[in-house]
């Protein structure tokens, strides 16, 4: 047995907690502690999606003992679920960015408030070993000025800068880096990430830190009105014969993860000794433009148009992980190649067409009629 799952295995026989577990990162964490022989509990609304994509899609029964249908607001259920557990794994958040800039009171009720409540019963728990905080590396925004302009810079447009992305490294954000979130949704991820540290630091309870980089992956589904998820956005279009909108014209930068990869990365931080009280990066350090993302997938199909659209409100022009930290502090790296998993995401949305919403297929209707 390799170090990897021999870390992995000390989850065995362990209750833990997961905020958010019935969502596609949270049902990923979860299928994966049972097959370690761990116990989850999955803490979710199950008001994200449809009750159809939670069962058929995310293989998340409602009905099952262990999923427990709430809100991570509520104070006394979440103070005895957490007292009942040995880990938790904080990932409950409003996680679309869009929405976020549409509501941001409801951000700061679901991403802020909820937080202080699940980090409030870890400090008063006395069997918890450790709290997994799910941060977002868009606390990072894009970096440092320098990163995308250079001493002659200073005047161009938006577009001027994203058209020559191109002919530039795009920055390697480590975790040491200041945070420069540039929007309500990262400004809460840094909120938790420092109140993480303050509340569960002041009273010795162990906390890891993880700043996922972009997620994808099947059994991912797009959400009206968003512009997270881009490997979703446009197989999904793909299939329905529309054409794929590069805000921007595309020329932003992701690092983009395989939300397996995401799953054990995440298990990973909550059981490694060397994690505790670390900020942990998970990434693939490779930067890749969304326009590549857009070529990829027309490749798995007949081809796209592709339409360049406006820049939505705090979308950044991105960067990738360094990946230093994390090689030491997991032990480990992603294992699922962009190209790989592009193609299992393309796969997968051609034998799942209830993956395609009924909106989706409403605006492919008009488009083409």
């Amino acid at each position: 047995m390799n170090d990897r799952l021999r870390v992995l295995r000390s989850l065995a026989g362990k209750t833990v907690l997961v905020t958010g577990g019935a969502g596609l990162i949270g049902s990923r964490i979860t299928h994966r502690l049972r097959e370690l022989g761990a116990r989850p509990v999955a803490l979710c609304a199950l008001d994200a999606y449809p009750i159809e994509v939670y069962r058929h899609l995310f293989d998340v029964n409602p009905d099952c003992q262990d999923i427990v249908v709430g809100d991570v607001r509520d104070q006394a259920l979440v103070q005895r679920l957490v007292g009942e557990s040995d880990f938790v794994i904080h990932a409950a958040a409003l996680a679309d960015v869009a929405a976020c800039t549409r509501s941001p009171q409801a951000a700061i009720d679901s991403n802020i408030t909820g937080t202080q409540t699940v980090l409030s019963a870890a400090a008063a728990s006395d069997r918890l070993q450790r709290l997994v905080f799910v941060s977002s590396a868009s606390v990072y925004g894009n970096g440092n000025p320098e990163d995308w302009a250079g001493p002659h810079d200073e005047h161009r447009g938006t577009r001027e800068l994203l058209a020559d992305i191109y002919g530039r490294t795009p920055p390697r954000f480590a975790e040491s880096r200041p945070l420069r979130p540039l929007s309500v949704y990262a400004n809460a991820k840094a909120f938790g990430e420092v109140q993480t540290k303050l509340v569960l630091g002041a009273v010795g309870t162990s906390h890891t830190i993880v700043r996922y980089f972009s997620v994808y992956g099947e059994p991912q589904v797009i959400k009206p009105g968003s512009h997270s998820w881009v490997v979703a956005w446009f197989a999904s279009r793909v299939a329905l014969g529309l054409p794929l909108h590069l805000n921007g014209g595309g020329h932003q930068v992701r690092d983009l993860v395989h939300v397996d990869d995401i799953a054990e990365g995440t298990l990973l931080a909550l059981a490694a000794p060397e994690a505790d009280a670390e900020t942990v990066n998970i990434g693939t350090g490779r930067p890749t433009p969304i326009r590549r993302v857009a070529e990829l997938i027309a490749e798995q199909s007949d081809g796209a148009e592709l339409v360049e659209t406006p820049m939505p409100p705090g979308d950044p022009l991105g960067g990738c992980a360094s990946t230093v930290h994390m090689e030491r502090i997991l032990g480990w790296q992603p294992r699922i190649t962009l190209e790989e998993g592009v193609a299992r995401y393309t796969r997968w949305i051609k034998r799942t067409p209830g993956a395609l919403p009924g909106w989706l297929h409403a605006e492919a209707g008009r488009a083409h009629a």
